[in-house]
């Protein structure tokens, strides 16, 4: 090998380091770590999806979340699922609450009416999803396949499932993996924690919410249904599950006493 050559190789292997060093941040003090683990200072690093640093903020307003989703509005969705439901007891307004203390933004950026348009949004897939917080897993998830081997970043254990578990149903392997580095938990070994622990569980909804959600929420309800299902339900693929979406979204606006806003569907 030529001193050339050497050059080359010990470049590359540099650029190996620096990028597996990016991944897990550890940036310096003047950098942001990305949502996806890269360091920088622009808007892709420090916007949405910031983890740490001098992140960009978007401003808040003083609306509180709690006073919107009371315990009448919480337990409204809940009390229309059967008693039998594995998800009664398991789905709490008091967990939700507490996991909301780490997403300062959720139901809090632009004006009140935008605050309780999101509220009422998250709350309507939650309610499409868990059957109004009855299911804590999805139905014959574990006959499906959610992996994605392509994915090397969060490589599959085979002895697992990533089917839906949880308020949203957090689904694939990808987004296990990627929920419990931000989170604290094994998502790729131990999926199953998101049916098994309440509190992990709403953070990983809230968690996939303001990682693909929220910063869309202003484009409208249909928006929203594109983030989180769109290429199963969008473009005609399930209109009935579409539309059940949208009937509980204009449900809780009206509840709320706020304006559906923008484009509905997807």
């Amino acid at each position: 090998m030529n001193t050339y050559q050497i050059l080359i190789v010990a470049a590359v292997l540099w650029a190996g380091i620096l990028n597996s060093a990016a991944q897990n941040c550890g940036c310096s003090p003047d950098l942001c770590c990305s949502k996806h683990g890269f360091c920088g200072s622009d808007q892709a690093y420090c916007g949405a999806g910031c983890q740490e640093g001098p992140c960009f903020s978007t401003p808040t307003n003083n609306v509180d979340v709690g006073s919107i989703v009371t315990d009448a509005f919480f337990n409204g969705i809940i009390d229309q699922s059967p008693a039998s439901c594995v998800g009664r007891g398991f789905y709490t307004r008091a967990t939700f609450l507490e996991i909301l203390g780490n997403y300062n933004q959720f139901g809090r950026v632009g004006s009140e009416e935008d605050s309780k348009r999101e509220i009422a949004a998250f709350f309507a897939h939650v309610t499409h999803e868990t059957g109004h917080f009855c299911f804590i897993e999805e139905t014959n998830g574990s006959s499906k396949d959610y992996c994605n081997e392509t994915n090397t970043q969060y490589p599959c254990n085979l002895n697992k499932g990533y089917y839906g578990r949880g308020p949203i149903q957090l689904t694939w392997n990808y987004n296990y993996g990627a929920a419990g580095n931000r989170i604290g938990f094994d998502g790729l070994n131990n999926p199953e924690i998101v049916a098994t622990d309440p509190v992990i569980s709403f953070h990983t909804a809230l968690w996939y919410w303001m990682e693909y959600v929220h910063s869309i929420i202003g484009q409208g309800f249909g928006a929203t249904i594109e983030a989180i299902n769109g290429q199963v339900e969008c473009g005609g693929r399930n209109q009935p599950a579409v539309d059940a979406r949208i009937r509980y979204y204009t449900q809780y606006c009206s509840q709320l006493g706020v304006e559906t806003g923008g484009k509905l569907t997807c």
